[in-house]
């Protein structure tokens, strides 16, 4: 369904709900991350002296196309884009499996691990949240023949 057949409702129209916002915010913040990340680990494979240049290059352009993934899915949320929130669900449950093996580290890992799990985890409330939901423009299972209302 293209933005133009979506049915504009008071719900939808108003002003975007702040959890909305944040939840757009904490999403493009993982997508930055992901992109600082990408392209420190591609500067350091082609400054420094890696094991293996082919591999950190891989690496760093592999994060950097990650990062388009919570980026376009922020931009969607604040858009307030019904097809938004799918992207933004999936980037924090697959941020859920990094964080806890970030913590299993002995290194200056665990701090990194501890703020991906919070902003995963919040970001998810504020994702599955009834008001963000509204705002967006979804219908529960049970709540499809509301559009011809």
């Amino acid at each position: 369904m293209s933005s133009e057949q979506i049915p504009t409702t008071e719900e939808n129209t108003g002003p975007r709900p702040r959890r909305l916002t944040y939840a757009a915010l904490l999403a493009a913040l993982e997508g930055l991350g992901l992109v600082v990340g990408g392209v420190w680990i591609l500067v350091l494979g082609l400054t420094g002296h890696p094991d293996d240049r082919q591999q950190a290059v891989t690496g760093g352009i592999t994060l950097i196309v990650l990062a388009l993934l919570p980026l376009l899915a922020a931009r969607g949320l604040l858009g307030r884009r019904s097809w938004s929130r799918g992207p933004a669900v999936i980037t924090q449950l697959l941020a859920l499996p990094v964080a806890y093996n970030l913590l299993q580290a002995d290194s200056m890992a665990i701090p990194a691990g501890i703020a991906l799990a919070v902003v995963a985890v919040a970001s998810l409330v504020l994702l599955v949240n009834p008001k963000t939901t509204r705002a967006l423009g979804i219908r529960g299972p049970g709540n499809a023949g509301d559009l011809e209302k």
